[in-house]
């Protein structure tokens, strides 16, 4: 029994209540809420459209024994504290767990902490707060506007394409900018152009290459061979000289420290980790890590947050840091205070480290390889936006043809002077000043040199259309729309994927026909709601129910009257593709008419839109670009019957594909069709087959004699490190990879 001098602490996290707890001391009992207590109810609606829309919360079925803990505790508690995470989920937390103890009579208090440190934890509990009902209140319109959407929109996808597909407020904008990239590349015309760089000796033999930028003091543009050919037949003719030699100093400036969105990106390009690893990760480093005799502590901030601020105490102790491990000269003059948006939380700060004492190098022992990639990142950046800027010499050198100056060369060099901040960090993309400047030293030149023309380099070139969205430009256009919240980007990414809306193929986003379609279907039926500018708009109304400037209620009631017209003309309106199928670029053979995906007890099949009258129909398969393969029957294999010399044709079976003699069922021969790759225990031929239900997987073909099984499909390329025959297709946080199957081997490349 809990003695009444107790006092009740309640976390989200096991792990934060561990770290939390050995601060607190005896005094304290720490209950960890393992996540949300209570959500809306998977089978209903969950919102009283009539009554204000008020949401009926329930509690989770895997909450039930943390309530009952909770309320044991709570009964002989002298007071509770709730400190679940300092943003709009946890808010949520608090007040659902108020709640539950609200008959208990207790005296329920709310404490706010940015990092799980001991100084951190000690003022806090020094000022408790009460419960947010403004914080509560966003995130509570926020969840009744993501219900209404979800719940409404979904059935009319199941109806009107398939069942399982899902519709969401943010997820389904988020497919929109992905699908609408798509169609610009397919419909983007590749443009000819050309650019001519010369090669250009000095009398001391110094060798320049430049690019010809103008012709008679107009940028160039040739735009085909026969320019070009006219331009370099010119140039031949003429002698040059360095007319002018520029030099200026230039600077980089340093990083501003981390939020949840900048955090994300540079996890991906710099670390190539999915945003869902970078936020897992930075929850781990945040809520605490044991150090050994250092004891438990939480090594970062708190990840979600907008605000790239730093508090005076922090700013104090970097600046300490670099003036003892750099010296004066890398500490910037003065120090520096960074604003965020508007919409930012000014009570948050930027993602830094709780300690400057805790450098990476001190407790990557306690950290696995990839939590230490993560903090030294952090760490490094934090230390980099007090430092100096980096200081750069930049030289220009500009060449023309002496007798009408018609023809003007350029190049630029760049010469680093002083590395400042990349003495400690460099971006991932980090490049030197300019997308044409060499990081290098030219050759020493004065103005007035003789040079002479020894080559001339036409190359063609063509415009490219725009690229596809990573991870990282992805995360970046919705920050920059105003599109959701950085703390959700990882989970609207991982919900397009779980839904194959989208894959990821070598680090990009490619919508599949699915996702395509269904972008398209929600476009037209609720042009609205499915749109970037709206969206962003009531992220805004969010943050103004956060402020207390608007009604929850009002938001989302105003959102309502249009949605509800919206949905009746969907229900109408709305193409039924169960009916039509999904239009694809694939001709029927039989009749001319265009093949259709259509879906049948959860799988897909080709099947002619001409349907009745032509009832052709197709197996597929798709390749790693989503791209529909047809699976030819009775295609002939190049392969002769051993017992009858008749034809070997290929047959689909119900666990696998296999060959057949053409004279069945006069020979009734049959054999497996062996993959390239042998068996690892037997050396036999592999084979593809498939289970019970209709999971493909890989088996040896020496079966029953040799009973080797893989569920990754076989890549026949040996591993570079350990000579294992083959590597196996793979994802890891959803990124596409190339592994080592061997057990210990750790070797994997991106696909």
């Amino acid at each position: 029994m809990l003695r009444m001098d107790k006092s009740l602490v309640v976390v989200e996290s096991p792990a934060k209540a561990k770290t939390i707890e050995k601060y607190l001391g005896n005094n304290c009992k720490v209950v960890a809420t393992y996540g949300h207590i209570k959500d809306l109810p998977e089978r209903t609606l969950g919102v009283d459209i009539e009554k204000g829309f008020n949401p009926t919360y329930i509690c989770l079925p895997k909450a039930k024994k943390v309530i009952a803990e909770l309320k044991k505790y709570a009964k002989s508690a002298k007071e509770v504290f709730i400190a679940s995470d300092p943003d709009r989920e946890g808010e949520a937390i608090a007040f659902h767990v108020a709640e539950e103890l609200e008959d208990l009579k207790k005296d329920i208090k709310r404490v706010l902490f940015f990092e799980v440190t001991k100084e951190a934890i000690k003022k806090a509990f020094q000022n408790p707060t009460n419960l947010d009902q403004n914080k509560y209140d966003a995130q509570k319109s926020r969840r009744v506007l993501d219900r209404l959407v979800g719940y409404k929109i979904s059935p009319i996808l199941w109806k009107k394409v398939k069942t399982g597909l899902s519709a969401g407020r943010v997820q389904s904008v988020a497919l929109r900018i992905i699908c609408e990239r798509e169609k610009e590349i397919k419909n983007f015309v590749p443009k000819e152009y050309w650019t001519i760089k010369g090669i250009f000796v000095d009398d001391k033999n110094n060798i320049l290459k430049a690019k010809l930028e103008e012709i008679e003091g107009k940028k160039i543009n040739l735009g085909n061979k026969e320019s070009a050919d006219t331009v370099v037949a010119e140039l031949k003719k003429c002698k040059f000289y360095l007319k002018n030699k520029i030099e200026k100093p230039r600077k980089k400036s340093a990083p501003v420290p981390f939020i949840t969105s900048t955090l994300q990106q540079e996890g991906v390009k710099k670390l190539s980790f999915s945003t869902k690893k970078t936020m897992t990760l930075a929850q781990m480093l945040y809520e605490g890590i044991d150090l050994g005799e250092m004891g438990r502590q939480g090594l970062i901030t708190y990840m979600r947050t907008d605000s790239p601020r730093i508090s005076n105490e922090a700013i104090e102790s970097v600046r300490n840091y670099i003036k003892e491990k750099y010296g004066d000269e890398y500490l910037s003059d003065k120090p520096r205070q960074f604003e965020g948006k508007k919409t930012a939380q000014e009570a948050h700060e930027c993602i830094r480290p709780t300690s400057m004492e805790l450098e990476p190098e001190k407790v990557k022992p306690y950290l696995t390889k990839d939590l230490f990639a993560l903090y030294k990142m952090i760490y490094d950046r934090f230390v980099a936006c007090q430092m100096k800027d980096a200081e750069y010499n930049q030289t220009i050198y500009e060449i023309v043809d002496r007798e009408n100056e018609k023809f003007l060369f350029r190049v630029k060099g760049l010469t680093l002077k002083f590395p400042g901040f990349l003495a400690v960090y460099m971006d991932s993309d980090e490049k030197s000043d300019g997308s044409e400047e060499a990081e290098e030293k030219l050759p020493t030149m004065e103005e007035n040199t003789q040079l002479v023309l020894t080559e001339i380099l036409p190359e063609q070139n063509f415009t490219l259309p725009p690229p596809r969205f990573t991870e990282a430009t992805l995360v970046k256009e919705l920050e920059e729309d105003g599109i959701g919240r950085p703390s959700t980007y990882a989970t609207i990414i991982s919900t397009l994927l779980e839904k194959e809306y989208v894959k990821i193929i070598d680090g990009k986003f490619y919508p599949t026909e699915l996702g395509c379609t269904v972008s398209d279907l929600l476009v037209q039926g609720f042009p609205e709601v499915i749109n970037v500018g709206f969206t962003a708009q009531m992220e805004q109304k969010l943050d103004e129910v956060e402020e207390g400037k608007i009604k929850w209620n009002k938001i989302v009631e105003d959102f309502y009257k249009k949605f509800v017209i919206a949905l009746e003309n969907a229900q109408k309106t709305m193409a039924n593709l169960k009916k039509t199928g999904i239009a694809t670029d694939i001709v029927c053979e039989l009749c001319g008419k265009p093949m259709v995906i259509k879906y049948k007890n959860g799988k897909e099949f080709l099947a002619c839109s001409g349907y009745p009258e032509c009832k052709n129909i197709k197996n597929f398969e798709k390749d790693r670009e989503g791209k529909i393969v047809i699976i030819k029957q009775n295609e002939k294999s190049g392969k002769k019957c051993p017992e009858c010399g008749a034809e070997l044709i290929i047959k689909r079976g119900k666990f696998s594909n296999f060959l057949a003699c053409e004279r069945y069922p006069d020979c009734k021969y049959t054999e497996s069709i062996k993959l390239d790759i042998k068996c690892p225990l037997c050396n036999s031929p592999l084979i593809e087959r498939k289970s019970k239900k209709g999971k493909t997987f890989y088996g040896c073909s020496s079966y029953p004699a040799c009973k080797f099984i893989s569920n990754l499909k076989p890549y026949n390329e040996p591993c570079p490190e350990c000579g294992s025959p083959y590597l196996v297709e793979s994802t890891e946080k959803k990124m596409p990879i190339y592994k080592c199957p061997k057990r210990g081997c750790k070797f994997k490349k991106t696909r």
